[in-house]
């Protein structure tokens, strides 16, 4: 499995690999705190540029290629979505970071998104990719499920929120032999908004 930093992009959203010109295309759109509340740090106000210094850490290192999503037409950002936790040894990943701006939410930009970060990492040598969230997100949770993906369980206290709650982590993941009928699914969802 080799993933590499690179655009992807389908009649919907266009993803680029994050650098540093980002950054002030994507401050306006953290500064909503509802993105927040669930997450284990912050990104919005004085804690963006740590957030966004950390996407680029992981980046660096070559665990994790961070994208500013950005909507076809007319350019507007629209929030960030990352492959993390990269492990071409085990040919797995996750597919994490996701938030958009609340014009986007509820629209065809996730399974958009979803199609083209999940088809590039099995198009790429991926066997699993993982997915996880709150396990008071259950929008994100029932996402997940909607796209596909399989409920693992959760780990529970896996994480110390910057709230000071503890957040149990719920897993789901999606195998290389699920992608074509989760690929058909999501394909006729996008096709469906027309």
């Amino acid at each position: 499995m080799q993933i590499e930093p690179r655009i992807l992009e389908n009649d919907i959203v266009r993803l680029e690999p994050l650098t540093g010109a980002h950054r002030e295309q994507l401050r306006p759109l953290a500064a909503e705190a509802e993105l927040w509340a669930l997450t284990s740090i912050r990104g919005d106000g004085e804690h963006f540029d740590a957030w966004f210094d950390l996407m680029m850490t992981g980046q660096a290192h070559g665990d994790q290629v961070s994208h500013l999503v950005r909507r076809q037409g007319d350019g507007a950002a629209l929030g960030h979505s990352a492959y993390l936790g990269i492990t071409p040894a085990h040919k797995r990943l996750e597919v994490g970071w996701t938030w958009y701006c609340a014009a986007a939410r509820g629209s065809t930009v996730n399974p958009a998104c979803k199609r083209l970060l999940l088809g590039n990492a099995f198009d790429n040598g991926a066997e699993r990719v993982e997915l996880k969230t709150h396990h008071k997100n259950l929008r994100s949770q029932n996402a997940m499920l909607k796209m596909g993906a399989t409920k693992e369980g959760a780990l529970r206290h896996h994480l110390l929120c910057w709230t000071g709650e503890w957040r149990d982590s719920v897993y789901f993941s999606m195998l290389r032999d699920e992608w074509p009928a989760a690929r058909a699914g999501l394909d006729a969802r996008i096709a469906g908004a027309d």
